[in-house]
């Protein structure tokens, strides 16, 4: 499965690419959005929301799951209000993305 991870956090990068492409995934840019099988976008990247209305208003159809501090749910509500069909705690990503994978 193709998957857009959007982060600007380069050790959550490291951490959450590798257990992806373990599994099998094909980790894209974030300009190779329209070839995403799935999407996963870090609240705390600069633009987070933004990003998340960008790709469902091109890909109304791609699943996007939204992450980040579980304390944060003004961020949670943001995501759900700018498109996110899921979203969860920072330390729930990997086994969320890994399910839709299956």
């Amino acid at each position: 499965m193709n998957i857009l991870l959007w982060t600007d956090d380069l050790m959550g990068r490291v951490r959450i690419e590798s257990r992806l492409t373990r599994a099998g995934a094909r980790m894209l840019r974030r300009d190779e959005f329209t070839d995403a099988g799935l999407v996963a976008v870090d609240l705390q990247a600069r633009g987070a929301v933004t990003q998340i209305h960008r790709i469902r208003s091109a890909r109304p159809e791609l699943h996007i799951v939204a992450y980040g501090p579980h304390v944060d749910g003004s961020a949670f509500k943001a995501a759900r209000e700018a498109g996110a069909g899921e979203v969860v705690a920072q330390g729930k990503v990997v086994e969320r993305l890994l399910r839709h994978m299956a």
